[in-house]
């Protein structure tokens, strides 16, 4: 194969072209031997008569799988096609290229132009057909050598991971030991800090919520910051927004193992496949969960309910998701579903100052152009669904108010005990400074007075950390804890604090989305809307609500009060010709006796009309 009798001066008239590659840059770092035997080719060309060689050494450093980003595999294939080259030189058939695609498009061109191929073991006339066969079984061999070779890697890195002991990388909050194991940090104020994270979600119920009250607080968060002289290091910041996402998404802080989280996604844009990683799975299409691996912050069920809660907060995304928790009027926010097609029920409020809340299910008129499915005014329907509640809540009010009673204690407690952690901290770096700077000579003075910057700046932050310290103790001093007897008090009177207008409307959205999963809305006549409220736990229960008909509405008097003042006016003939007269100084009183006696005829409708009228002739005017 090495005969020189194929070498032809046609092939000697034209260009000798040496194609060097090596697949990563460690390669080209540290295989030198590889790199040498390659240039070397030069020489090789030269002593078989090339007078003209030229050497492309542009895709040092990158993988022959693809010739995508190969500018240097591009430029030979462009000066073959052009008649330019007489022969290719390369050391072997996979530093020219590990792809069938590409290699057979090189052999093809090399075989229309007369172009040699010549290896480390031989000359090779694309021509021949016994050539061609053995270059094409060593393409194959190339190709299949690198798919082999991945395979064995990935086998070997799922093997580990199964294991639960790949650690390609460690978030804030964890370490890894000696013996390879994954452990908490040995730093307390880490731990504190993490833990008042999920404290706080847990609380709130909410990630932005969370954020907000880690910035009005001013407490900071650690950070894992990548320096390029210290490496991996803890920093602390105020959070942002993507901070309190990732402990909340990362399941190594449930003391879980996992691995294979996300995905990498290949899409050709101008027929170029480019590949885009970081797509998150599904939990039940992750390769490797392994749960209890390791000491959590949280538990593994904890973590699936902040994921459905993160997961329902989002809005519009998709047909059920609640959203978020708002400060709006309307009670059932995200929690109804239309029977009759399926869809969440949107909320919109109108009238004069947009404190009417109505409910309605448009989507489909909105996407398809039909008509709008249900809709209704959501006035009755909360007070009917607040009784309900009521009605769940009022017997675990007292027990409710026991762990208010103790939460309220230690709501500043965990500010406090955050800031003592700060202080500690900031205590050790002020006397780690003064010790650098009473080390350091005197005479030095361009070391000593950054020294001295630096000591003077960590006891500026250990004297503001002291005064906010002092501040909170001051609070805590003037916000006694609740009364444990006033507490229980308020716990039977739960249906006034419930309906209470200084009663945050968020939290009583929040203790409904705890009793109920969902309510399923449908209108099975005109003048009734049917509630299928599916409680948590499994059970359900229906509810009717009466509609308002045409012309009705919350300024209306009823009209079984109309036919009741009807009835009883005949009794009270100085009060009709009060009215009639034009008024008087007790009309006012006497309609108002007159719409209680209404009122209360339409409680006792149960009763005898007589009866009532009779009560009536004998009420003094």
């Amino acid at each position: 194969m090495m005969s020189k009798e194929r070498i032809q001066p046609e092939h000697l008239s034209r260009l000798a072209m040496v194609y060097v590659r090596q697949s990563s840059m460690g390669q080209v770092r540290h295989h030198l031997e590889s790199q040498r035997r390659q240039y070397d080719l030069a020489g090789h060309a030269k002593s078989l008569g090339f007078a003209q060689v030229e050497v492309i050494d542009e895709d040092l450093g990158k993988s022959g799988a693809s010739a995508v980003g190969r500018l240097g595999f591009q430029r030979l294939v462009a000066e073959v096609s052009l008649g330019r080259v007489g022969a290719v030189f390369g050391l072997e058939v996979s530093r020219l290229a590990r792809n069938n695609r590409d290699w057979y498009q090189l052999l093809d061109l090399c075989a229309l132009m007369n172009t040699l191929i010549v290896d480390a073991e031989g000359i090779y006339d694309p021509r021949q057909l016994n050539d061609r066969l053995l270059l094409g079984l060593k393409g194959t061999m190339s190709e299949a050598e690198l798919g082999w070779i991945k395979q064995r890697a990935n086998e070997g890195l799922l093997a580990k991971a199964r294991r639960g002991e790949l650690i390609l990388g460690l978030p804030v909050g964890y370490e890894k030991s000696r013996d390879h194991r994954i452990e908490k940090t040995s730093d307390r104020r880490v731990q504190k800090a993490i833990e008042s994270v999920f404290k706080k979600f847990t609380e709130l119920g909410s990630m932005r919520q969370v954020l907000l009250w880690f910035r009005q607080e001013l407490v900071e968060l650690p950070v894992m910051e990548d320096d390029a002289q210290l490496g991996h290091r803890v920093i602390w910041r105020l959070p942002i927004y993507n901070t309190i996402l990732r402990f909340l998404q990362n399941p190594i802080y449930a003391g879980t193992y996992a691995f294979g989280r996300t995905t990498t996604r290949t899409q050709v844009v101008e027929g170029i496949a480019r590949k885009t990683r970081g797509h998150r799975r599904n939990t039940d299409e992750w390769t490797v969960l392994l749960p209890h691996h390791h000491e959590g912050y949280i538990s593994w069920e904890t973590y699936g309910r902040n994921q459905k809660i993160i997961t329902d907060n989002a809005q519009m995304k998709g047909l059920m998701v609640k959203g978020s928790v708002r400060q709006g009027k309307s009670l059932l926010a995200g929690l109804l579903r239309c029977g009759h097609c399926g869809r969440r029920l949107r909320v919109c409020y109108c009238g004069k100052d947009g404190s009417v809340v109505r409910y309605n299910c448009r989507d489909a008129m909105i996407n398809h152009g039909t008509k709008n499915c249900i809709s209704f005014g959501g006035s009755k329907v909360d007070v009917a669904m607040e009784k309900e509640i009521l009605r769940v809540l009022t017997p675990g009010a007292i027990e409710a108010a026991m762990d208010t009673s103790t939460k309220a204690t230690d709501e500043k407690a965990e500010t406090k005990r955050l800031v003592e952690l700060e202080l500690r901290e900031a205590k050790y770096q002020a006397e780690r400074a003064q010790r650098q700077y009473d080390v350091v000579e005197p005479e030095n003075r361009l070391v000593a007075e950054t020294l001295e910057q630096r000591w003077n700046t960590a006891m500026e932050r250990v004297r503001l950390l002291e005064n906010r310290l002092d501040l909170l103790g001051q609070e805590q001093e003037r916000q006694s804890p609740p009364d444990r007897s006033m507490l229980l008090s308020l716990a039977r009177e739960f249906p006034s604090v419930w309906s209470n207008p200084n009663t945050d409307n968020r939290m009583k959205k929040r203790l409904i989305r705890l009793l109920v999963e969902e309510i399923v809305v449908r209108l099975p006549s005109a003048t009734e809307i049917e509630f299928i409220i599916h409680w948590k736990g499994g059970k359900h229960s229906r509810l009717l609500v009466p509609r308002n008909r045409t012309g009705q509405h919350s300024h209306v008097t009823d009209r079984e009060i109309i036919d009741v003042v009807r009835d009883l006016a005949p009794y009270f003939p100085h009060v009709v010709n009060t009215i009639s007269g034009g008024g008087g100084e007790d009309l006012d009183r006497q309609l108002h006796e007159l719409k209680d006696l209404a009122l209360q005829f339409v409680e006792r409708r149960g009763e005898d009309l007589d009866q009532v009228l009779a009560l009536a002739e004998a009420m003094p005017l």
